[in-house]
């Protein structure tokens, strides 16, 4: 079947998040019970910040007595706290610790803040830094400026790739191996949805070739629209990628493209003009 397919370019050489625990499990220097403890970790989202193991077990498909010794260790360690109430567990103080190292040690935030800010306060526009995590974009910086937008995104939240306008800015800013890797994983993981999304990703190089900006009219949700770019660096460095986003009832008469599009595209030139120094 497709799901089980393997392809060259993860057995080589895994980009980071792109492969599986199961595809890692032959690698000697592969961790699996750190693995497994941050798949219990990842098992808690926003619209599930509360889990008991039962749950945890059917997120993560990880056996109960192992799931069992996973939540009482991170617990001892900080990075999950039990809720006495339920006899459940919410994430710990240990993992946002973990996470402002990472931020602070990221340059281009401090580079691309003044111009997000001069952004949002000129268009009014939602604006957000993103860069990939695993098979989504995760948000590292945000100006949220727009009320109407109701999904109000926070440094940490996540977009799809394919069906937003930042995650296909992003696979464009990525180098060709691993947009490649990238691509090959998304089908590989939901081919359905992948086949779905493919002709959004297939328009998209067309729309910025010709007008060096993605575009989104609700792909993701349809009541926000939203522009993006990629942000060009050194091939060592990691992708990024800046978007607008309104509320699909701000954007009346295409304003996106008219008014904020040129401003988006200049604030990204400075930025990357910044980052070369």
């Amino acid at each position: 079947m497709e799901s089980t397919q393997r392809h060259p370019e993860m057995e080589r050489n895994p980009l980071p998040g792109l492969a599986s625990s199961d595809e890692l499990s032959v690698d000697r220097q592969f961790a699996t019970n750190l693995a497994r403890g941050l798949d219990v970790l990842r098992a808690f989202t926003p619209d599930r910040p509360v889990l008991g193991n039962q749950d945890i077990v059917e997120r993560t498909g990880l056996p109960k007595a192992t799931v069992s010794r996973l939540t009482y260790t991170l617990c001892l360690l900080g990075f999950l706290s039990r809720v006495a109430s339920n006899q459940k567990y919410r994430l710990g103080a240990g993992v946002l610790a973990l996470a402002y190292p990472m931020l602070a040690g990221l340059a281009i935030r401090q580079i691309a803040r003044p111009h997000m800010e001069a952004l949002a306060r000129e268009t009014g526009c939602t604006v957000n830094l993103g860069m990939r995590e695993r098979l989504s974009v995760v948000y590292v910086d945000s100006c949220r400026l727009d009320p109407a937008n109701f999904y109000q995104p926070d440094i940490g939240s996540t977009r799809p790739l394919l069906s937003s306008s930042i995650g296909r800015a992003l696979l464009l800013a990525c180098d060709r191996e691993e947009r490649t890797a990238v691509l090959n994983r998304l089908r590989v993981e939901d081919p359905e949805r992948f086949a779905t999304e493919k002709p959004m990703w297939a328009a998209e190089q067309k729309h910025f070739a010709e007008h060096g900006f993605c575009l989104s009219r609700g792909e993701w949700r349809r009541e926000i629209h939203a522009i993006a770019a990629p942000i060009r660096q050194s091939l060592q460095q990691d992708a990024f990628a800046l978007n607008c986003s309104v509320s699909a009832l701000r954007n009346a008469g295409d304003q996106l493209v008219r008014e904020v599009a040129p401003k988006l595209t200049e604030a990204v030139r400075q930025i990357e003009l910044a980052c070369a120094r």
